[in-house]
């Protein structure tokens, strides 16, 4: 862009007036605006629409030069505020390639796409254009880390113990820190020799970071073949358990029997417990087999309707 230089008023030194010529320009080459914007990308050759829509290979070209005047700019300025947001529009597209990674977890995509953007805002301030690294290699890392804690902050499915709790959170850093050297995700055995553990070892802890998340049995399991009617999870990891009922029914069961009359709760016992004839109970407790027929009945239609009442 054209330098403008503002000459300062000779009358004003003299006679201490107020100028009356116009207010000074911008200081030279100063970007606040979208004109300013589209004139830098119309001598990159880019014919800028909407930043946030602007394909990868134009991006780059335009942040590269974005970064150099991000960092000659004073922080808190209008120039900066601008530029720093620009690079935001138009880097987003690495915040959703890194949340796509994570499509599998339960969170919502809108809120994984909230943090990487936080992390895509961590690696702008933190960036510094004379490494000899292109943005979106050094970004890619740390909006991918920003996503991972806050994974692993949303809490365990399945309780674990506290040994293998404290081991993932280390494979974690160690994959964050090894990612960033590496660009690109570690091997198990790059983070058994990083951290001088057994590759077993590793591999439990990664297992562990499983039990933060939790697939629906009703959900079609991964490897099904195509088309619909795929198997489900459940009819793979589920099996019908025919004493369950039985065993909720005696649990149900246990504080009805408890309350009653010490007379029809002996006469229970020795029935389904003992396996007396009634003819038996009714000698041992000196009654009728008659009166141990009718008090076993009145007690088991008692006993059934209070099972099948609703609380």
């Amino acid at each position: 862009m054209p330098t403008v230089v503002s000459r300062p008023s000779t009358a004003a030194g003299v006679n201490g007036a107020r100028p009356t010529a116009p207010a000074p320009a911008p200081a030279a080459g100063e970007l606040t605006g979208s004109a300013d914007l589209a004139r830098i990308a119309a001598g990159l050759g880019i014919e800028l629409g909407e930043p946030a829509d602007t394909v990868p290979a134009d991006a780059r070209k335009l942040s590269r030069v974005l970064f150099a005047r991000l960092r000659a700019a004073e922080e808190g300025t209008a120039e900066y505020s601008y530029v720093r947001g620009t690079l935001i529009e138009l880097n987003m597209a690495l915040v959703k390639f890194a949340a796509s990674r994570f499509a599998h977890r339960k969170e919502p995509m809108d809120d994984i796409v909230q943090v990487g953007t936080i992390g895509l805002i961590k690696a702008i301030d933190r960036f510094d254009p004379s490494y000899d690294v292109e943005f979106s290699t050094f970004a890619l890392p740390t909006i991918s880390g920003e996503i991972k804690r806050f994974l692993r902050d949303t809490g365990w499915m399945v309780h674990v113990p506290r040994r293998l709790q404290e081991l993932r959170l280390t494979l974690a850093k160690a994959s964050d820190a090894l990612e960033q050297l590496l660009n690109r995700e570690p091997s198990p055995a790059e983070m058994a020799a990083h951290l001088d553990l057994t590759e077993a070892e590793v591999m439990e802890g990664l297992t562990a970071s499983q039990a933060q998340s939790a697939s629906s049995l009703d959900a079609t399991a991964p490897d099904s073949g195509p088309g619909e009617g795929g198997d489900v999870l459940a009819d793979r990891v589920a099996r019908e358990e025919r004493a369950f009922e039985t065993v909720l029914c005696l649990e149900a069961l246990k504080p009805l029997i408890a309350a009653l009359p010490e007379r029809e709760h002996t006469i229970l016992s020795l029935r389904f417990g003992a396996e007396l004839t009634q003819a038996q109970i009714g000698r041992r407790i000196g009654i009728s087999q008659m009166q141990v027929s009718r008090l076993l009945n009145r007690t088991l239609t008692g006993l059934r309707a209070a099972l099948l009442a609703e609380d």
